[in-house]
């Protein structure tokens, strides 16, 4: 299966796919509340509060509170989601996630946009690259990074039905639009392309940056899998397994430090079924800065051109 029929259809913001999503959610689900610190503009919730205003909460510049709010709301029967920048929505709340939300098993949905490099030029203060680690290692909570505007849009509806607290997050700059809504399943990888000599996982910003890689190492004469991880938590491991078999090496992409993320799960996976070369595409162990989004994904490894490089790293591994 060649990568040369995936095309971008247009360009959009994934946080526009969630505020698009949640609008629609919030119309099949009356028990679907907002609550923002502060930043309804930034998540896209102009629609939702136009339409539902007695569901809007705006908690101003205390996201402990609004994380403590969601939680007493799941208490009556609401489906709670929180709205800020990835930073505030974790590192600066973590103590409120880990004790009222997730050890309390509470069915707040945690939705973070502006996350990682691409957050650009707010800085290193805003750009959290530690956000996936910190979420996935909370027991019972899931986690889930989508591509694109579409695959945003489905992901925001569909954990309105999951039970359970979920992190979802996305971005700030206009993307390429690539996937279709029925692409997404939590749980379920995507899978974009089956090659036989490496296979090209990734989440979030960086599924596009691999599709774009794959078909440069395609041009090169090499098969190439590129598989769309966007629920890092639960990870689709049979899927992981079966394209560790077929490739017999691995590249992962993310938008987050290499420490923590996508990369370290499918790492654990291989380690403990079987055991292959596997290169990391993201942040090495540092912040970020103030940039360009593309400029900061060149800087820091994280193009097409660094992927491809990987790749063929990890081919030359084999055994």
């Amino acid at each position: 299966m060649s990568l040369q029929h995936i095309q971008s259809t247009g360009n959009k913001d994934t946080r526009s796919g969630f505020g698009d999503g949640i609008a629609e959610a919030a119309r099949k689900n009356p028990n679907i509340v907002a609550l923002t610190a502060d930043l309804a503009g930034s998540l896209k919730l102009n629609q939702f509060m136009k339409e539902f205003p007695e569901r809007f909460i705006q908690c101003g510049i205390a996201e402990a509170n609004m994380m403590g709010i969601a939680a007493g709301l799941t208490i009556g029967g609401k489906i709670p989601y929180t709205t800020t920048f990835a930073n505030f929505s974790t590192g600066r709340v973590y103590d409120q996630i880990r004790q009222s939300i997730a050890y309390s098993e509470k069915n707040v949905k945690i939705c973070a946009s502006h996350a990682g490099l691409t957050l650009g030029e707010d800085g290193a203060t805003h750009q959290i690259l530690e956000d996936i680690g910190l979420m996935k290692m909370l027991p019972g909570m899931t986690v889930i990074v989508p591509a694109d505007y579409n695959q945003t849009k489905a992901a925001t509806m569909a954990i309105a039905d999951h039970q359970g607290p979920v992190y979802l997050r996305f971005g700030r700059p206009v993307w390429p639009i690539f996937t279709k809504t029925e692409d997404f399943v939590i749980g379920k990888a995507h899978i974009l392309s089956e090659g036989n000599d490496v296979t090209l996982f990734a989440c979030g910003h960086m599924v596009w940056q691999a599709v774009e890689a794959g078909k440069i190492l395609e041009a090169k004469g090499i098969s190439v899998g590129v598989i769309n991880i966007h629920t890092i938590k639960p990870l689709d491991t049979e899927a992981v397994i079966t394209a560790l078999k077929r490739t017999k090496c691995a590249v992962t992409c993310e938008e987050h430090n290499v420490l923590g993320g996508l990369g370290d799960s499918i790492a654990q996976v291989a380690a403990k079924n079987i055991p292959v070369p596997i290169e990391m595409v993201g942040v090495n162990d540092s912040f970020g800065e103030s940039g360009k989004p593309i400029e900061l994904l060149k800087k820091y490894g994280l193009n097409p051109e660094h992927i491809v490089a990987a790749a063929e790293k990890a081919i030359g591994r084999k055994i």
